[in-house]
This record gives structure tokens, C-alpha cells and sequence, in this order.
């Protein structure tokens, strides 16, 4: 295999995977050859263990990766939810347990996820769904690719070939 073939910084990463809890076997996400998950390596858009036993690998490889709540989606943090009014939403957003949103706090975007919608309450939670457990990503590197200047200075992939539409507010 030549370089090219291999992860390293600043080559964008097509990944196919499952991630499972360890503990119970539940599946909570999934990658497909359709729908790949695509990171730019080297620029914090993974978890640093999971782009840590990327490296190196190439096209076709396999992997399994676990990792601990601290390594993963953080510890689950009990007093993390609140209850707010349904105005506090914008009134074009359908609310539904599972959709994640962010706030701005202070100048600093905090993402948080609706857990339950009960008449004109909302109860929502500042962990991720899938905090407090530990995880297994099992999965195979589908695509390797250089970045583009775009997405270097942007610090993530810009879609498959690196030449989708985008943008930033």
C-alpha cells in the first residue's frame, strides 16, 4: 500500500461502522457503505481513542474500538435536565424525544437532546443519549482521501469528495 492509502492528518476518513453498548449489547448507531460517517483526521472531529486506533490503517481494514464513558460520550451527569416551556422553541420546530438542538450560553454553543414532550412542558437533557456507557465501535475504513484547502482551514470534510455545497453562518 502506498501512503495515500493510509490514515494520517489531514486526510478525510469514510468510515462504515456499528456501535454497540459493551455492557448490553445494545445497538445505538450505525454507518453504512451509503451513509459513511466522515472525519477529517488529526482535527478533533472523533474521539481521540477511536482516531487514535485509526491511524495508520488502511482501506479495507477492520477495526474494534472500546471505550469507557470519559472516552467516550463523557459520564452521565445527573442533574443535566431541565424542564422548559414549549416558547421558549422557535414555533417551526417539531419537538420529539431524541432531537437534538443547541443553545448559545455566554458566546458558547451547548448541545442538548428533548427527552419527553408532555402538553406545553419539554424536558430536556444536557447529556448525550449515550453517556454513562461504555462503547464498542466495530467497523471497516471505507474511503481515504487528501482534504481539500476548505476543509483544512474549516477543520472538516466538506461531503464525500470534498466539493459539496457548503457553508458557515
Amino acid at each position: 500500500m502506498t501512503t495515500e492509502t493510509k490514515i494520517e492528518d489531514n486526510r478525510v476518513v469514510a468510515l462504515t461502522f456499528v456501535l454497540t453498548d459493551v455492557n448490553g449489547g445494545e445497538e445505538l448507531d450505525r454507518a453504512t457503505e451509503s451513509e459513511p460517517l466522515l472525519y477529517l483526521h488529526g482535527h478533533d472531529n472523533l474521539m481521540p481513542g477511536l482516531e487514535e486506533a485509526l491511524a495508520g490503517r488502511g482501506v479495507g481494514d477492520s477495526f474494534q474500538v472500546d471505550l469507557a464513558p470519559d472516552d467516550a460520550f463523557g459520564p452521565r451527569v445527573p442533574d443535566a435536565e431541565r424542564t422548559v416551556p414549549r416558547d421558549a422553541f422557535p414555533d417551526d420546530v417539531e419537538l420529539e424525544p431524541g432531537l437534538e438542538l443547541a443553545m448559545e450560553d455566554d458566546g458558547e454553543v451547548i448541545p442538548f437532546w428533548i427527552k419527553e414532550v408532555t402538553g406545553d412542558r419539554i424536558l430536556i437533557d444536557l447529556n448525550h443519549p449515550f453517556s454513562g456507557r461504555t462503547v464498542r465501535f466495530a467497523g471497516n475504513v471505507a474511503r481515504i482521501r487528501e482534504a481539500t484547502e476548505a476543509e483544512l482551514e474549516h477543520g472538516h470534510p466538506h461531503g464525500p469528495e470534498g466539493t459539496e455545497g457548503h457553508h458557515h453562518d
